[in-house]
């Protein structure tokens, strides 16, 4: 009989599927989700919903601060699936909760946390709540989940934690499932390649939100003048945001009405497509616990510019791409320059003559994961 694990989790995003279904292979899982939709983008919930192979519920009730809540039925959840081990979020109200239950001898159960920092997020703590908070919480926790070996070595190093009390997760995706329908894919990107007329470009690709953590505007700023002088480099921005109109106004003021693209925002296949039809996905964020969409482009055979700053970093080698400092503008442009000649100009989208570049992580997944089981 599979042990129970029990995941309380903010909401469901993209790359969180496989790990859950992933995870209810080794366990019997079920996933209660505080939130109808992440907080920061909306998904089609009832899309991504439909892709989970695990039992999962809902907790809306309860106190909320912007994103920070606490939410009642948590002890009647417990109770109702008598999980074995309970898994909450960061050091948010749900973790802290689940330590005092602990503590009180209310539950018995071994209790983690799932922390999503970068190691720069660990070395550089955004307030003095979250140091306090950290400190409070990981000595009274059995396990943290994180999301790289060197987050792992920081906790080790800095709380003395063992390091069978830290599981290993980063986030990845399914290359099978990701690029499971490559007829329609190649035909969606092979759409984009005209509309835009990106064939015979070396097309540098942006996927997410536009806000002040992901550097977008420093960058535009910063690689303008390379956009200009170059005929064959387009910058394609694909999400939306609060800093949309500041893009814009960058974009107007540096002149670059045809080297940069403004397309939208897109999910599941139309948002995939656009790594097929990218020559290398750019991720110049000065502040990132991880970034998903660097493995979704290394799965679609897209090689990458990495912010140092990401936690997604750690995919990065030689062979996939480039990590340069965001805030730094000369080490950037340079950077680039390395990066675009390693790159190939946009041609005929076929999925096949684009390997993915993401070796096979399950095993390590479940090893990690297994963890919990040698008490």
């Amino acid at each position: 009989m599979k042990n129970r694990l029990l995941i309380f989790n903010s909401a469901l995003a993209p790359y969180m599927i496989d790990q859950y279904n992933d995870l209810n292979q080794i366990y019997e899982i079920e996933v209660v989700f505080l939130f109808t939709n992440v907080f920061y983008d909306k998904f089609n919930q009832s899309k991504l919903l439909s892709l989970l192979n695990c039992k999962y519920t809902f907790l809306l009730i309860g106190p909320r601060y912007k994103e920070r809540v606490f939410r009642f039925g948590i002890l009647r959840k417990i109770r109702e699936f008598n999980p074995d081990f309970i898994i909450g979020y960061e050091y948010s109200f749900t973790t802290q909760y689940l330590i005092l239950l602990k503590q009180l001898g209310v539950i018995n159960q071994k209790i983690g946390s799932t922390i999503d920092d970068s190691l720069d997020i660990c070395n550089h703590v955004q307030s003095k709540i979250r140091s306090f908070a950290r400190k409070f919480s990981v000595g009274r926790l059995d396990y943290l989940i994180v999301l790289s070996k060197e987050v792992s070595q920081f906790y080790q190093d800095e709380f003395k934690l063992n390091g069978n009390q830290i599981i290993v997760s980063p986030i990845l995706q399914n290359p099978e499932r990701l690029r499971n329908n490559g007829a329609k894919l190649e035909v969606v990107a092979n759409e984009y390649r005209h509309k835009y007329q990106l064939t015979g470009k070396k097309v540098l690709l942006y996927v997410g939100r536009f806000v002040h953590a992901k550097g977008l505007i420093r960058f535009v700023n910063t690689i303008s003048q390379t956009l200009n002088e170059y005929e064959d480099i387009v910058l394609v921005l694909v999400g939306n945001g609060e800093d949309r109109k500041d893009i814009e106004i960058a974009i107007e003021k540096k002149m670059l009405y045809d080297k940069i693209l403004l397309p939208g925002r897109f999910e599941d296949i139309e948002l995939y497509a656009w790594y097929l039809c990218a020559s290398g996905l750019v991720l110049p964020s000065i502040y990132e616990p991880y970034g998903a969409v660097v493995n979704e482009s290394l799965i679609f055979g897209t090689k990458v510019f990495c912010s140092k700053f990401a936690g997604a970093s750690s995919l990065i080698n030689s062979d996939c791409g480039i990590l340069f400092d965001p805030l730094n503008e000369n080490e950037t442009i340079d950077k680039l320059f390395i990066f675009l000649n390693s790159i190939d100009v946009v041609d005929e989208i076929n999925l096949m003559n684009k390997h993915s570049l993401m070796s096979n992580t399950q095993k390590d997944f479940i090893d990690e994961w297994k963890k919990i089981n040698k008490d």
